[in-house]
């Protein structure tokens, strides 16, 4: 599986969206995933970890999950060959409206 199979599925974007507000334990995850198991949140965690997107850390009893920066570079260098593309948009926007302001 690579990043782009991993960040298909809703419920590890979630998991994502959660770690990049900060570290949490894998319980604090659990629980903001009520309708997924604690199993089935394991999995989406170890996909994650295994894409390099995530990392985890033991705390005593708890493992601790937190964001991989750096995991991300293959997403956002994808992503960097469109944001031409909306820049080009925004710019013709921006022109049409001030446009529309001088009629």
């Amino acid at each position: 599986m690579d990043v782009f199979e991993a960040i298909a599925e809703p419920n590890r974007r979630v998991l994502l969206d959660l770690l990049a507000s900060g570290e949490r334990s894998a319980g604090e995850l659990v629980a903001t995933l009520p309708h997924l198991t604690q199993p089935a949140v394991s999995r989406h965690l170890r996909i994650l970890r295994e894409v390099g997107l995530v990392e985890v850390r033991p705390d005593a009893q708890r493992r601790i999950y937190a964001l991989r920066a750096d995991g991300l570079v293959e997403i956002d260098r994808w992503v960097s060959r469109y944001r031409r593309y909306w820049a080009d948009h925004l710019d013709a926007l921006h022109q049409h409206l001030a446009n529309q302001e001088e009629t």
